[in-house]
């Protein structure tokens, strides 16, 4: 039976992807003088934002170049990222039921808290981690290991949701129910290489699954 629900959030529970993009782009630009695509910014994702500049920028003004992201990742927070009822609902849907709810990301806690906060999502999760918890990231299970200890749940009790090929080898390797989502404008993963248990393309395909299996095995 479901108990708890995890989430990756970029491209899984927000429409983040090009918010993280533009203040990216503007940190190269600003401090080594290039031009870096979306592209390019993908292939960096897994460790958190602040290890994404530490791992990638060149100038060696790595603290200025961070606050710098997390300036451009405010400021434009509102105007780049879109306000999503549906998911909102479906999320109050899920507590109002009794489902435990989970983050594991590889955010840092400080971008992820700015979002939370400008979704009105702040309220909704029992368990956060982020990528400032764990040693090893997606496609390392660690941080999903983490929550379901924390969360008190089994394995077979939950699922996981996300957007990328990362996500999905994380929930594997966690030995966890995945779901590749394909909902929001913008994911990370166009073609998943790795296939998940099942596919949502949409936000009531959620919500259609879990009133489906919530009384039943869901490796059945």
């Amino acid at each position: 039976m479901i108990k708890a629900v995890i989430f990756d959030f970029d491209g899984t529970l927000a429409d983040t992807l090009p918010i993280c993009f533009h203040a990216f782009q503007a940190v190269f630009k600003e401090f080594d003088d290039i031009d870096i695509t979306d592209g390019e910014i993908k292939a960096m994702f897994g460790p958190s934002e602040t290890g994404i500049i530490k791992e990638n920028l060149l100038n060696k003004n790595q603290d200025r170049a961070i606050e710098l992201y997390y300036e451009k990742y405010t400021k434009n927070h509102r105007n780049l990222v879109p306000d999503n009822e549906e998911m909102n609902n479906l999320l109050l849907y899920l507590k109002r039921k009794g489902y435990k709810l989970a983050i594991v990301t590889g955010k840092a806690r400080r971008s992820l808290n700015i979002s939370l906060e400008c979704l009105n999502m702040k309220e909704f999760f029992d368990v956060v981690i982020t990528g400032d918890d764990v040693n090893k990231p997606k496609p390392h299970p660690e941080g999903i290991n983490k929550a379901l200890k924390q969360l008190n749940i089994e394995n077979n009790e939950a699922i996981f949701l996300g957007d990328s090929d990362a996500d999905i080898l994380a929930g594997k390797a966690a030995d966890i129910y995945t779901v590749g989502v394909h909902w929001l404008l913008n994911y990370q993963t166009q073609r998943f290489n790795v296939k998940p248990n099942t596919i949502f393309r949409s936000i009531k395909d959620c919500r259609q699954f879990i009133e489906n299996r919530s009384q039943h095995n869901i490796f059945n």
